[in-house]
């Protein structure tokens, strides 16, 4: 019975169509993502659903950054219908898609064991943290250090998270920030970081942070923090951060982790920009 249902399975593109139906899936999950959020997830990238008797059972999305890097995400199959091999096709229908490029991801512990059989290894890990912000202190400004707005002449923001990243995020960026608050962190008025916050799930998220070290991202995440003091807040630090147990400090729990994975060649950053904290797992 597991496999004729299995056969009667069909995956086709992703369109705003499945949206409301996506967004079902994700809630049966206890994911938080709103219509808003898939609807720019779609926008930014592409996606796949399983569809069984006219009903979206199944997605995989995945964003293209330049011509060399990919990152894949919001796999979900329906409860009823797990078991059944869906999860496998539509990461292998997505990933032909992709053929060429090296593919990143963030692994929930129940994706783990699907995502090595098909060739990816893990190369580090994202933290969640988030709680309704308690009252913050203030950010310990360097000498000649200062967070300000970014406006439209700030084009060297996609360079910069793009560098950081070791993949072309210029485009994402763009589309992030027509939806987006951003701050510039400046040293003697040279641009070295930023960081935004934006409307998702709950409540708001801070990111991507850019920074050159841990101090720089501490006090731009000081800075959204304390803007929306009160109001339910969600950081994805990255391990390699250390920037998870300070969190912890200042109120923000930890409340779960997931592991970074690339099938392919891995991103080599610029070591003198660094993302602290990135706009969603599933975008990386």
């Amino acid at each position: 019975m597991a496999t004729r249902s299995a056969r009667s399975v069909v995956l086709r593109p992703m369109s705003t169509a499945d949206v409301e139906a996506a967004t079902e899936l994700s809630r049966e999950q206890a994911w938080p993502h709103r219509e808003d959020d898939w609807q720019l997830f779609l926008t930014a990238g592409e996606g796949l659903v399983a569809e069984q008797d006219g009903r979206v059972i199944g997605t995989v999305m995945a964003w293209r950054y330049g011509h060399d890097f990919a990152s894949l995400g919001m796999v979900i199959v329906a409860n009823k219908a797990q078991g059944q091999g869906i999860g496998r096709r539509l990461m292998e229908a997505m990933l032909g898609r992709l053929d060429g490029r090296s593919v990143l991801l963030n692994a929930t512990e129940q994706g783990l064991p699907l995502y090595a059989k098909l060739g990816f290894v893990a190369i580090g890990t994202i933290h969640q943290h988030h709680a309704d912000v308690p009252a913050m202190p203030l950010a310990e400004l360097l000498p000649g250090e200062r967070v300000r707005p970014a406006g439209h002449a700030d084009d060297w923001l996609g360079q910069l998270y793009s560098r950081a990243s070791g993949t072309d995020r210029q485009a994402l960026l763009r589309l992030l920030s027509s939806d987006s608050k951003t701050v510039a962190l400046t040293r003697d008025d040279v641009p070295v970081g930023f960081a935004q916050v934006r409307r998702f799930g709950r409540g708001r998220l801070v990111g991507p942070v850019v920074a050159p070290d841990p101090h720089g991202a501490r006090t731009l995440i000081l800075h959204w923090l304390a803007a929306h003091s009160g109001k339910f807040c969600r950081l994805d630090v990255t391990g390699a951060s250390g920037l998870s147990g300070w969190l912890e400090e200042l109120g923000m729990p930890l409340v779960g982790t997931v592991t970074t994975m690339v099938r392919g060649v891995r991103p080599q950053p610029d070591p003198a920009a660094q993302v602290h904290a990135i706009p969603a797992q599933a975008l990386g």
